[in-house]
């Protein structure tokens, strides 16, 4: 049946609404709190609640199309039950989803942080964050992260650099993420507005060092979320690939959060629920965020520096100074043969050409590659190896 007039759904959503404000705790975010930098006449008067479209307009994302074939932390390695950033996320939206539910939150908001929190990560993982941080400074651009990335594309880059014209909070969330920074509690800083928001941006494109602290709840719930979902995730993936065994956990941390990736992600989420119900913030327990933070000592000692993994870095790390050097050049040269006129910048809005400057394109254009379409620049005598475990 086609629906010509949503009007006779609305009521839907008063009624979805009107339930938030009987199920969700007093400091969960409400969806008609959702506040997006252009107003949308058939979005304010449709039937869809806020975060809820946020959802499944970055589901429509190319960029989340892309996660398939993006690394998490192994790379040229073929092995089908390697975690990829695909799994990554929707892992993080779950295990957010479960601690939200127990907390009250707002499911909708906390699965559209999730989803799109590592939509900005280059190829090669952390290893070609840094090699394209340390372009884009060069360059006079700052610093690359991929928390700001992923605010790039979602705002302007995505459909053409039109973007997608994702709420505050949303975007707040998913700049505030952060896993590798380690925090035993979380409080949300509260009302921001999007001159907050591209400051932020600024700052930490600036000084990396920067914090930045989600302004919701669900966006903390999300920032351990993140956390939770690849401690004990990378640990096996090392352990399939002979890097550790399970023997060589320190035993303090066994004790408290288990050997296995299952007890390890139970243990923290039920930890976060039992710290956080009814409290204006989340947090873990004193005991279970120390051995968290010993474990996430231990995988980046023991996988995320491990040699073996590391071989082909200089290797890597000179293809990406190759690449952004390439297209750095023809846009300076104005070739419209080159793949990023052709590829990237065909049909683009005109105000993405004008608002970005040439490093800037590059970067957007590199930062968006899977790592597949980048090693498909280069012939195959010059790529690094692929191996099979």
């Amino acid at each position: 049946m086609e629906i010509s007039d949503p009007q006779p759904l609305i009521g839907l959503r008063v009624f979805l609404d009107q339930r938030e404000d009987r199920c969700l705790a007093g400091r969960a975010t409400r969806s008609l709190a959702g506040i997006r930098r252009r107003r949308e006449a058939h979005v304010d008067s449709g039937y869809r609640q806020n975060f809820s479209l946020d959802v499944d307009r970055i589901l429509h994302s190319l960029a989340y199309t892309r996660y398939i074939d993006k690394t998490q932390v192994f790379y040229l390695i073929r092995n089908d039950h390697i975690t990829h950033r695909v799994l990554h996320v929707q892992l993080v939206s779950k295990i957010a989803r479960t601690i939200g539910r127990f907390l009250r939150l707002n499911e909708d908001l906390i699965e559209a942080i999730a989803l799109g929190h590592d939509i900005g990560h280059a190829p090669f993982g952390h290893d070609g964050e840094r090699f394209l941080s340390s372009m884009c400074r060069q360059h006079g651009i700052g610093h690359f992260h991929h928390n700001l990335q992923s605010v790039q594309f979602l705002e302007r880059v995505e459909r053409k650099g039109r973007g997608w014209n994702l709420c505050l909070q949303t975007l707040d969330g998913i700049l505030g993420h952060d896993g590798e920074v380690h925090n035993q509690r979380l409080v949300p800083l509260g009302d921001k507005r999007f001159e907050d928001l591209d400051r932020e941006v600024e700052a930490k494109r600036r000084d990396p060092g920067v914090e930045v602290v989600p302004m919701t709840m669900e966006g903390c719930v999300v920032r351990m979320a993140d956390t939770i979902s690849y401690i004990g995730r990378d640990i096996e993936d090392a352990i399939r690939l002979n890097l550790v065994r399970r023997e060589e956990l320190p035993r303090e941390v066994v004790r408290v959060l288990g050997d296995t990736n299952g007890t390890i992600v139970y243990r923290l989420v039920t930890d976060i629920i039992q710290q956080s119900a009814d409290k204006p913030f989340v947090a873990f327990g004193p005991e279970v965020s120390e051995a968290l933070k010993r474990l996430k000592d231990f995988n980046l000692e023991r996988i995320y520096m491990n040699p073996g993994i590391k071989r082909h870095l200089d290797h890597i790390g000179g293809l990406f100074q190759e690449l952004f050097d390439r297209y750095l050049g023809d846009l300076q040269k104005d070739n419209r043969k080159s793949l990023i006129f052709d590829s990237f910048l065909k049909d683009m809005d005109d105000r993405y050409v004008a608002e970005q400057r040439p490093p800037e394109i590059v970067r957007d254009f590199i930062a968006g590659m899977t790592d597949r379409y980048f090693l498909d620049h280069f012939p195959a005598e010059r790529r690094p190896p692929i191996e099979t475990r």
